[in-house]
């Protein structure tokens, strides 16, 4: 009488029917964004500071330091540049402004942050809110050496093996 062998499934085996199974569903679903619990619509409703007895404004909503520096006042040319995307039509803004925090009403728009020699394009997103436009255009480059130059000492051009 013969036995009948148990077979298990290899790991290979395992992972190429998972990976099967997952092609054969539909496409994945685009998760909604929130922020702090509300959506994008819900927050370009929102008012900037409270009007009267409400809860929800988004400077309540942004982190402590955006907070403070919105509580403190913004300089006027830093109103003068939100006033301007607010207004803009046009599908890029260019700025010197660094320290701008990044508000829900950004969120689509195209913004050329300068960094100190060239301005860098960025297109906004609602995951931006609340950090600052310098925090994307970095100004600073890592620095890359060549070899060692014309009168090196023969100790200066030992190269390490690892």
């Amino acid at each position: 009488m013969a036995r009948k062998k148990k077979s298990f499934m290899t790991p290979k085996a395992s992972r190429r029917k998972a990976r099967k199974r997952l092609s054969t569903t539909s496409a994945r679903v685009k998760k909604e964004f929130t922020y702090r619990g509300f959506n994008m619509e819900q927050l370009n409703a929102m008012p900037l500071w409270p009007e009267g007895e409400e809860d929800d404004f988004i400077v309540g909503l942004l982190p402590s330091r955006v907070r403070r520096s919105l509580g403190r006042g913004l300089s006027v040319e830093n109103e003068h540049f939100i006033e301007r995307v607010a207004r803009s039509s046009t599908n890029t803004i260019r700025t010197h402004r660094r320290d701008v925090p990044i508000l829900p009403q950004f969120v689509g728009r195209r913004i050329a942050i300068h960094n100190g020699q060239h301005f860098v394009e960025i297109d906004i997103k609602p995951e931006m809110i609340g950090h600052y436009l310098g925090e994307f255009a970095v100004t600073r480059r890592g620095v890359t050496h060549s070899g060692p130059g014309v009168g090196a000492t023969r100790s200066s051009k030992h190269v390490p093996l690892k």
